[in-house]
């Protein structure tokens, strides 16, 4: 997966708490087992009317936000069926990073595997950056996972609490098969030793 240090880009405010993964990527697009191609049909029912027409009214249809990266949002985010296809298709569309109160459990450890960085802040300052990101094409927000922190387009920066391993895991860009990969030398030294130690096997 791609590796994630610092992202700068616009900020768009999802003034809503409770979004599902039926809310972000709807069932009837979980057909396929692509990680591509979902960017189209993200928040599906809320950007399109029946038919097929954009709602000009939904944040990822306003020209300020059609190429956001970063996603301001509200408790809970992610609740529901745990549906890899959610992460997969924010990640399509080109978010990499979701701030919120907070996440469900699976979505949340499904972010990290596929190189989202989901961060959880309290209210107060989930409120300062969904002001920030009303702000149109200038709610331009810096996320330096590094650092841990955000700078807001006002210069204000929020400090924010990630664990070690996972943070370590982003900037690296491993997810768990990039890990197991890591160890490929231990790995092949074993099954070597253990087919001349036990050759029945």
């Amino acid at each position: 997966m791609d590796k994630f240090d610092k992202l700068t880009g616009v900020a768009a405010p999802l003034d809503m708490i409770n979004v599902d993964t039926d809310m972000i990527i709807p069932k009837q697009f979980l057909k396929t087992i692509k990680r591509t191609g979902l960017g189209k049909n993200l928040f599906d029912e809320m950007r399109f009317d029946e038919k097929g027409n954009e709602k000009p009214d939904f944040v990822l249809n306003k020209p300020a936000y059609r190429h956001a990266q970063i996603l301001v949002t509200g408790d809970n985010f992610g609740c529901g069926s745990s549906r890899e296809h959610a992460p997969w298709a924010l990640l399509d569309f080109g978010i990499r990073c979701v701030i919120a109160p907070s996440f469900a459990d699976i979505f949340y450890n499904n972010c990290f595997q596929n190189g989202i960085l989901p961060i959880v802040l309290p209210q107060a300052d989930v409120d300062k950056l969904m002001d920030d990101a009303n702000r149109g094409a200038n709610a331009v927000v810096t996320v330096d996972l590094s650092a841990q922190e955000i700078r807001g387009p006002d210069g204000g920066v929020i400090t924010f609490d990630i664990d070690p391993f996972r943070k370590h895991c982003l900037i690296e860009g491993l997810d768990g098969v990039g890990l197991t990969l890591k160890k490929d030398a231990k790995i092949s030294t074993y099954e070597t030793r253990h087919k001349a130690e036990q050759p029945w096997l």
